[in-house]
């Protein structure tokens, strides 16, 4: 790891134990990329201006010296409406109305370790762990500075950016765009990925070479979404899951957010990552400052599983709480589909003492235990147990809970308040609406305005009394629409374009205080399933909600997708009933475990409806996963077959040291002549042997990887099987 500067050269060098990074300074200014790959120990001075137009003197008098024009330069802060006609990182109007913007180079610093964005969720280093370079730009005619943040770390691959700009003038600025990163490639042929999806059925990959066009993947829903997600992957088209190079971009934000990729005619993709500029603005006042959120950068050349696997060990490391980061989670029950809103204290605890006798831990109580909420019409907001419904206080029902030997667990959504609740009453004008427009109600519900303070309050003030007066272990903090007619009563008209984001800034106050207060306390982030997965959320909640659906074949490809930028231990994953209340499909008990097995696991179904069998073999996959949990949490994930292409799919997560793995294969419809296949396993030491802990036969390492492990006969639809290894000595092996 480390930030060189070749004064010489006017070049900046980041180095990652694997990859380099490098730009430069031209003539007249311009901060300029000129590469990010594989780790180089330098490129000579004179070269690295090759390529690039002359002469760089800046000169517009009729008849002097050809002046260059930066479309045709790699810039890495590229401005607007000057000469790069590309979408430009940076939109601000002066104080004449006009927008253009050029930023040049004045200085920089190098600082040892790493510092937080003010109210805003990033990534995390001491000193020993990581360096910031800072480069300050600014536009001399409108006296803006840009600040551009770079941070590298020790162990990762890692280049976290973002942008600080701070009003130098004595006049008032508007800021009308700001992206966190742009990067300008060299020319070729290259492959886009991104996720995109809908309710009960998020972050499906699509691959595509990238077009000569403007492509924008984008939110501007208020939340990162379910229809997209703020990851895209530009790739070489040779690229595969285990070779080639790979470029990741994830921004660490739960709002609306932009992604843009833009190629023209010379091949050059142009990526950039930061807030959506759609109904957004923010006015800066003579000497205040704006902060944009953080992307997170990753290149590999070990292709798109190289790729994820960088970005899941930072995210452990480097953004999720270290408390729960690596450790183990309860397995829960959630009598959500047992039970929807027709439940009372019987109910619930039979519930919870099945589950206690199959050996689950965490009982989770869903929506309707407030207010007089018996169905989604009411009483959100109203964050005051119905002791009627519950026949008792909440904190009786937590106790009997406990007494079971179980942790207890609350649904809540503090974002909402229901027109028919006493907070709205009293207070009307705290939610989200315009004036003389009519406050559309999804799902009968309204969205409180986070970008005031008071409401803010409230919300921390309701879960503090909550959390403090009963024993919570845990808390499901749900989010069930997007954001519309979004205004604020507590505003003047010419900020009403910063309340997008106002809105986010006040939710992570919020998490940021609630959390604190309560450690102990596991947070699940949700919004209307995985409509809020993201990077913004887990610095706050170690795991989300990864989809309302809970049908083993569709999450499949749910939770592949997802495990491109997120380790699979963020994503909860249930076993739920069947025939499945989303898609009305029945699939073996053990294919929904399998499915389910390598998240943060659970159940969600009335158990009491299940045959004795049933029971028993729930009481056994609860046992096994007991068992390799640790390496669920902590190992390296794989992925192996695709659903989304092929009739099977398979993964496997190995331990660190590759003496542990456990795999998951799966094969949807069964087809006439099916003949003996293997699949090959991925992750595994060629020269270690290991133990099939189920079949109890011993293979090495380089047979299970280059041949492949068998596949057993399997019969029917949706048919599922795993694989668990432990590596044994050869002594071991060869009596096998």
């Amino acid at each position: 790891m480390g930030i060189l500067f070749d004064r010489a050269a006017m070049s900046f060098q980041l180095d990652t134990p694997n990859t380099s990074y490098i730009m430069q300074v031209l003539e007249g200014g311009y901060l300029m990329h000129q590469y990010w790959g594989r780790r180089v120990s330098g490129l000579p001075a004179g070269c690295l201006s090759e390529g690039y137009p002359a002469p760089y003197k800046e000169n517009s008098d009729v008849g002097g010296p050809r002046s260059f024009r930066l479309c045709e330069l790699r810039s890495e802060f590229p401005g607007f409406d000057v000469t790069d006609f590309r979408t430009g990182a940076v939109r601000i109007t002066g104080c004449d109305g006009t927008e253009a913007t050029d930023f040049r180079y004045k200085s920089h610093e190098i600082i040892q370790g790493k510092t937080s964005i003010p109210g805003l969720p990033s990534a995390f280093a001491n000193e020993r762990e990581a360096q910031m370079l800072v480069i300050r730009l600014c536009d001399a005619a409108s006296e803006m500075e840009a600040l551009l943040w770079y941070t590298v770390f020790e162990k990762h691959d890692v280049i976290a950016r973002h942008v600080t700009l701070v009003n130098r003038s004595d006049g008032k600025r508007q800021i009308k765009s700001l992206y966190s990163s742009s990067l300008d490639f060299a020319p070729g042929a290259y492959d886009l990925i991104h996720f995109y999806g809908t309710w009960a059925n998020e972050r499906i990959k699509e691959r595509i070479p990238v077009p000569n066009a403007i492509m924008n993947i984008s939110s501007n829903r208020g939340t990162s979404s379910h229809e997209h997600n703020p990851f895209v992957v530009l790739c070489d088209r040779k690229t595969t899951e285990d070779f080639g190079d790979t470029y990741g971009f994830n921004l660490i934000y739960s709002g609306c957010f932009s992604a843009v990729v833009e190629q023209g005619a010379a091949s050059r993709p142009r990526v950039l990552m930061g807030l959506n500029p759609d109904g957004f603005s923010w006015e800066l006042q003579p000497g205040e400052r704006f902060d944009s959120p953080e992307a997170v950068m990753v290149y590999s050349c070990d292709g798109l599983n190289g790729m994820s696997q960088v970005f899941h060990r930072f995210y452990r490391e480097h953004l999720i709480n270290q408390r729960w980061s690596g450790k183990v989670r309860p397995i829960l029950i959630n009598n959500w589909e047992a039970t929807y809103f027709n439940f009372d204290r019987e109910k619930l605890m039979t519930l919870a003492k099945e589950a206690a006798e199959l050996g689950i831990e965490l009982f989770v109580l869903d929506d309707g235990w407030f207010g007089k909420r018996n169905w989604d019409n009411s009483s959100l907001g109203d964050w005051v147990a119905n002791e009627k419904k519950l026949g008792g206080s909440m904190c009786e029902l937590s106790k009997d809970i406990h007494a079971l030997g179980m942790q207890f667990g609350l649904w809540f959504e503090p974002e909402m308040v229901s027109p028919d609740s006493d907070l709205y009453r009293a207070h009307p004008d705290w939610c989200l609406h315009c004036a003389g427009r009519t406050r559309s109600t999804i799902r009968n519900q309204l969205v409180l305005d986070l970008s005031r303070d008071e409401v803010v309050r409230y919300i921390i003030d309701s879960l503090i009394k909550l959390l403090s007066t009963c024993k919570i272990d845990y808390v499901k903090w749900d989010m069930n629409r997007s954001l519309t007619e979004v205004g604020s009563e507590a505003y003047p008209a010419e900020k009403q374009g910063e309340i997008r984001h106002r809105y986010i800034l006040g939710l992570y106050r919020a998490m940021e205080e609630i959390t604190k207060r309560f450690p102990n306390v596991l947070f699940e982030s949700c919004a209307s399933g995985g409509g809020r997965f993201d990077p913004g959320m887990l610095y706050y909640m170690p795991q989300i909600w990864t989809s309302d659906n809970t049908d083993a074949v569709q999450r499949l490809k749910i939770q592949y997708g997802t495990s491109y930028a997120y380790p699979s231990s963020t994503m909860s994953a249930h076993v739920s009933a069947v025939p499945n209340h989303q898609m009305y499909r029945s699939t073996p008990l053990q294919t929904r475990f399998h499915a389910a097995l390598t998240g943060s696991f659970g159940y969600e179904m009335d158990l009491n409806k299940l045959t004795d069998e049933e029971k028993e073999t729930i009481r056994a996959q609860v046992a096994l996963y007991k068992e390799d949990r640790q390496l669920l949490v902590s190992g390296d994930f794989y992925r192996i077959k695709d659903p989304g292409e092929e009739n099977e799919c398979a993964w496997i997560t190995v331990s660190r040291d590759k003496d542990r793995a456990l795999a998951c294969y799966f094969r949807m419809m069964s087809t006439m002549g099916e003949q003996s296949k293997y699949f090959k396993l991925k992750g595994l030491d060629p020269d270690k042997y290991y133990m099939d802990k189920d079949r109890r036969t011993v293979y090495k390492g380089d047979m299970l990887m280059y041949i492949g492990f068998p596949v057993p006969r399997l019969e029917g639809d949706y048919q599922s099987f795993v694989v668990r290894l432990s590596a044994v000595n050869k002594k071991e092996g060869e009596k096998q």
